[in-house]
């Protein structure tokens, strides 16, 4: 009996042994397993090949192994790997499975057989490493391919409301160098010829020339439009000198005419790789900069795709996964593009905005801002010429202008003649008596003194600061904050595009009737954008409403009232008011009279004074009309310093120009 109590206790306590034994081997395997894979998730190569087998490091060195893993994961893009293990019981000598999953450019890889086979080496446990713990399936003898050509995505178009394409996908030409040819003894008159047919400097050429290490490739120089025909024509004769084509190229139609509205695409930065994280961008990819491209950005790009597979020594091919790539959507802009180059030939020797709408739909039909730049030089090259005036200029060329709430001037009348009228405050009809050309008490001057008392339609002609700044005055403060909130002045305007918010004040209120007094004629803080001005004027083509702007109309969608601006029983007294200072010869805006068209418009000379005292100030200049009969184009433009050199008649003759070819066409 005690014999058998003996036996039975040796038992138990061999099998507890067995047991803890077995227990630990387990632990020490699924330990050593963790530590592998949480090293092959960070991707840290190095310290993985410390934790595999002797036999395994025969069987491939550091240093190789190291570089395998670097470049297959950096070509597929390998990131965002997680490991986990099967479900199964770790035991010595038998086969255990993980779980991987990475992110690729072809998208996810997610593989549940990938084999590890944990084995014992001295007191621990190592991997018994294979190429198969690399990618799923994957050999020594085979190859990993990536194709990503197959897989792009095609960014939007950009068209006008008439169908025209402004931007999308072109080609451009490439001037390359067949070195084999092109040096032969000549090659520096050669390289002189090249740069003045391009204007670049020939350090340029050169160091493209001797940045090259394989003399049997084509050297590429710039790139081209196809319409840059005259430049390929001088250019293929020089020997040596090759042009192909580039394909998927983005290219823009309209020149430095839409370069401030649309911008341009380019490479995407770190900064914005990080800021457009989980959105699909890579470190290829392009990405709207500037203008619409920029705005409507998550609408016009596309998603690149791309394939990952093994490729066989007998050349089978095992696809891992495969993304196609996704296009962009097509943006429809309002614009009329005939009618944008136009407002920019009018204004593009000088710096300024102007925005023209439809009266009656809201529709934007031009945006322009001078100076501006032609896109495609950021898609070809920027020549010497370009980059001279660019500089000499303070790169003017990158402020989109149309954003800009500037001092309105005497534009801001009608704002106050509808006020004064609504309120009762104006009696159009009454002549008020002002003596000489001076309120010193509100250090207010007038344009001119016509030597006898003005109503409203004088002082609309004559543009008399004196006569608005009282009736400001009589409106009061609180009364003229509100009413100008109906002519969108201190208000957001939901629009589809970033602009500047305009603004009856700095503090949004006129509590001081200096400042009110100003505001009356358009000095003091007041500001407006060239788009709210035109929707200011817009109002007197079309019954006194002011609708919502719209940009987008690649969905077609009904006009909206933004505002009745004025009230119906006062719009022909305004028109009447605002027509005669085109139409009266002794009007301000008399040359923007154009015989067969009712226009109602006003001029506006901004004084950008630090104060009362400054004399050297600068001036502005503005002009807004619409044409009143038919209510098809309303238009404002500011030119900037315009002071000593004609004021506001440079936008007023401008905008007859414009005016004349778009009603008359």
């Amino acid at each position: 009996m005690k014999k058998f109590k003996l036996i039975t206790v040796s038992l138990i306590i061999m099998l507890g042994t067995i047991f803890i034994v077995g227990c630990s081997s387990k632990s020490k395997i699924e330990s050593a397993m963790d530590e592998y894979n949480k090293s092959w998730q960070n991707q840290d190569f190095e310290k993985m090949y410390t934790m595999i087998s002797e036999k395994s490091q025969k069987n491939i060195s550091k240093e190789d192994f190291v570089q395998t893993y670097t470049d297959i994961y950096t070509r597929i893009k390998a990131k965002n790997i997680k490991i986990s293990k099967s479900d199964q019981e770790l035991e010595e000598g038998k086969d255990a499975y993980l779980n991987v999953s990475m992110d690729t450019l072809g998208g996810k890889i997610d593989s549940s057989k990938i084999k590890i086979d944990m084995i014992k080496e001295g007191k621990g446990y190592k991997v018994n490493w294979d190429y198969g713990l690399i990618l799923p399936d994957l050999k020594k003898e085979d190859k990993v391919g990536i194709d990503t050509d197959s897989y792009k995505g095609k960014r939007g178009s950009i068209y006008d409301r008439n169908g025209n394409l402004i931007a999308g996908e072109g080609q451009l030409k490439q001037v390359q160098l067949d070195l084999k040819k092109f040096k032969d003894g000549s090659e520096s008159n050669k390289i002189s010829d090249m740069a003045n047919i391009l204007d670049i400097s020939p350090a340029y050429i050169e160091n493209k020339i001797n940045s090259n290490t394989n003399p049997d490739h084509a050297v590429d120089i710039v790139s081209l439009l196809e319409s840059d025909n005259e430049k390929i024509e001088k250019l293929v004769q020089i020997p040596g000198v090759q042009i192909t084509t580039t394909k998927n190229a983005r290219v823009y139609n309209g020149g430095e005419a839409i370069g401030s509205l649309i911008g341009y695409t380019g490479n995407i930065t770190q900064e914005q790789l990080k800021g457009n994280k989980n959105k699909g961008y890579n470190e290829n990819s392009k990405i709207g900069i500037g203008g619409i491209e920029e705005v409507y950005e998550d609408t016009l790009r596309a998603e690149d795709g791309g394939c990952v597979y093994i490729l066989t020594p007998d050349g089978q091919k095992e696809v891992l996964a495969e993304r196609k790539g996704k296009n962009g959507e097509d943006v429809k802009l309002s614009i009329d593009l005939d009618l944008q180059k136009k407002v920019y030939d009018e204004m593009k020797d000088e710096k300024g905005a102007s925005v023209a709408t439809n009266p009656k739909t809201g529709e934007v039909l031009a945006m322009v801002s001078s100076p501006s730049f032609d896109p495609n030089s950021y898609m070809t090259y920027i020549t010497k010429s370009e980059k001279a005036k660019w500089e000499a200029n303070n790169n003017a060329q990158l402020q989109r202008r149309f954003k800009t709430a500037y001092s309105p001037g005497s534009t801001m009348k009608l704002v106050t003649a509808t006020i004064g009228l609504e309120d009762k405050k104006i009696d159009p009809d009454e002549a008020v008596d002002i003596k000489g050309k001076t309120w010193e008490e509100y250090d207010v001057t007038r344009v001119t003194d016509p030597g006898k008392p003005v109503n409203l339609k004088d002082a609309t002609i004559y543009s008399d600061n004196i006569y608005f700044a009282k009736a400001a005055l009589n409106i009061g403060g609180k009364d003229f904050v509100n009413g100008a909130k109906n002519f969108g002045i201190g208000e957001d305007i939901k629009f589809g595009y970033p602009i500047e918010k305009s603004q009856i004040s700095n503090s949004g209120k006129l509590d001081n009737k200096s400042l009110l007094a100003a505001t009356g004629y358009g000095q003091g803080e007041v500001l407006t954008t060239p788009l709210n001005m035109t929707m200011i004027y817009s109002s007197l083509g079309n019954d006194g409403k002011i609708m919502m702007p719209k940009l987008d109309i690649t969905k077609s969608s009904e006009p909206k009232v933004y505002k009745q601006a004025i009230k119906t029983e006062y719009v022909d007294r305004l028109k009447d008011c605002f027509s005669a200072v085109i139409n009266d010869p002794k009007g301000t805006g008399h040359s923007a009279k154009i015989e067969g068209i009712n226009i109602a418009g006003k001029t506006g000379t901004a004084e950008l004074k630090k104060d009362k005292d400054d004399t050297n100030a600068n001036e502005n200049g503005w002009f807004a009309g619409v044409d009143t009969d038919e209510g098809k184009l309303s238009i404002s433009m500011i030119i900037e310093n315009v002071k000593g050199r004609g004021g506001s008649e440079i936008p007023t003759v401008k905008v007859k120009n414009i005016m004349e070819y778009y009603l008359k066409k």
